[in-house]
Formats: C-alpha cells, structure tokens, sequence
C-alpha cells in the first residue's frame, strides 16, 4: 500500500444559484427516512433504560 499523502484544498465550486437549489431540496427530502430512524433508535434506546430503572 503506498502511504504518500496528498493534501487538496479546494477554493471555488462553480455552480448555478437553482442547480445548487434542487441539490439542497433533494439533500433536505433525502434526510427524512434518516431524522424517521434515528427518532426509531432514540425512542427504543430511552424506552430501554427507563425500564431498567422502573
């Protein structure tokens, strides 16, 4: 395996104003079955220790 490492820093994106819309509608649409889950595991996760402690 070759361990070089190479450092990029990016400076400027190009990107249309409503390409850049549709990406942050689609990113915002895309992160609901994500908030739907992980509300699923934090209610399972609290229901679990509150009945340890019942």
């Amino acid at each position: 395996m070759n361990d070089d490492k190479r450092e990029v820093i990016v400076t400027d994106i190009q990107m249309p104003f409503m390409s850049m819309v549709f990406f942050m509608v689609k990113w915002a649409i895309a992160s609901i079955p994500a908030i739907i889950i992980l509300v699923f595991i934090g209610s399972f996760v609290s229901t679990f220790f509150a009945a340890l402690i019942h």
